[in-house]
């Protein structure tokens, strides 16, 4: 699959918390988006206009239209591009708790297709990407890493309630397991 039809495939966004959530609505404004989160209770919320998080208004939810909301695994199988926002909050000795991520990999894992791209936005130590969500997105999905499958990075910064740096003001910076995939995430994150 080349550049240009990356660019025109739905995009997967997997967790919608106060990095998820903007950054969905965001790409909607431009490409086919699917939220996925987990919680039923959140997309039900969601979809009637309430975030709990406070980062984006009602009138944000209910006016787009390239957005679809879901916690069905079913909606968001065979697509090209998954963004993994959810959260790593660390513990008592600030140890990060990487469940959530490796849940999310198992997820993502379960449903990608060859030629898919891996996006993590999850804050993360150095090496997790590579080391451990891509092993467990390789034993999940059967795929090989950078030949079946493709991962990237672009960590999030996002200062919760912050209005006034909010995710289409602040500079991404972006990676990818290769050039090509790096090119098309750059893409991606320009818009």
């Amino acid at each position: 699959m080349d550049g240009l039809n990356y660019l025109k495939s739905e995009i997967v966004i997997v967790g919608l918390g106060y990095v998820g959530l903007p950054l969905a609505l965001r790409l909607a404004s431009i490409f086919n988006v699917i939220g996925f989160d987990i919680s039923v209770e959140r997309i039900n919320k969601l979809k009637a206009g309430d975030d709990e998080t406070k980062e984006v208004q009602k009138s944000e939810l209910q006016n787009t239209k390239k957005l679809k909301l879901t916690s069905k695994i079913n909606h968001i199988k065979n697509k090209k591009i998954y963004i993994v926002a959810v959260p790593t909050p660390v513990d008592k000795k600030n140890r990060p708790d990487l469940s959530y991520l490796e849940n999310a990999c198992r997820i993502v894992g379960n449903c990608i297709d060859i030629g898919a791209i891996v996006i993590f936005e999850s804050t993360v130590y150095p090496g997790v990407t590579e080391e451990l969500c891509g092993p467990i997105i390789e034993k999940e999905s059967g795929l090989q890493f950078n030949k079946d499958f493709y991962l990237g990075y672009s960590p999030e910064r996002v200062n919760p309630g912050d209005k006034e740096h909010t995710v289409e003001k602040i500079t991404k910076i972006v990676s990818a397991s290769n050039p090509k995939i790096l090119k098309i995430i750059g893409e991606i994150y320009r818009t």
